[in-house]
């Protein structure tokens, strides 16, 4: 074969190689058949579509299940996780277990404990729930202050965060610090309990209630 033969051939195979890459969604910094890598940690295609089918067995037809939206909450634990970790903040077994109960809704609770990958799932919830009360001074879920706590913990992590690089294939959105943004779709499995509150700014009242109106005449 002629050197300018084998150099079309180079050409062919190097543009069907960036052919497969770009099907398959490959974004800086992600591997082919990852789905997302967190600081070095990698969330596989394949565990992403294990919890996705595992969640949406669990919660039937009430919603539709979107990857992009559990992936969203597999990237929030994983950095959870790894906040709580460089903080030398533990979560015991003991604590993980009456957080699970609070971290998905009573109806769910047995389905998702039934299958291996949504109970990963949920002591991974359940750990980043308690982790969140911690890094905000807490003792835990019975804290007598642990919604308010849950709530600026979840900023504290948001700013440690940060620092962790995140990479996400582009197929399924991209990570804009909180969440994987153009997700199509939510995924409202959390229970109200464990999810964080908005809390209104320091020096920022909320409004007045005004008093009614008195009657004309």
């Amino acid at each position: 074969m002629s050197t300018s033969r084998r150099l079309r051939a180079a050409q062919v195979v190097g543009a069907a190689l960036a052919s497969v890459l770009l099907l398959g969604g490959c974004a800086a910094g992600t591997h082919p058949g990852a789905a997302a890598t967190i600081g070095g940690k990698e969330i596989s295609v394949s565990d992403l579509d294990k919890s996705t089918s595992a969640i949406q067995s669990a919660v039937g037809d009430q919603q539709q299940v979107a990857p992009s939206a559990v992936l969203s909450l597999l990237v929030s634990n994983e950095l959870a996780a790894q906040v709580l970790n460089q903080r030398s903040i533990s979560v015991s077994d003991a604590e993980l277990g009456p957080a699970t109960k609070v971290v998905v809704d009573e109806a769910l609770y047995q389905k998702f404990t039934g299958n291996p990958s949504t109970n990963d799932f949920l002591i991974a919830s359940a750990r980043a729930l308690v982790g969140r009360i911690k890094l905000a001074g807490g003792t835990g879920i019975t804290d007598p202050n642990a919604q308010q706590l849950n709530s600026e913990g979840a900023q504290l992590l948001d700013d440690a965060a940060k620092k962790i690089d995140v990479d996400v294939s582009p197929r399924y959105g991209k990570w804009d610090g909180s969440k994987v943004d153009g997700t199509s779709g939510s995924l409202s499995v959390l229970s109200d309990q464990s999810k964080p509150t908005p809390t209104a700014p320091q020096g920022e009242q909320p409004p007045a209630e005004q008093p009614p109106a008195e009657p004309q005449g």
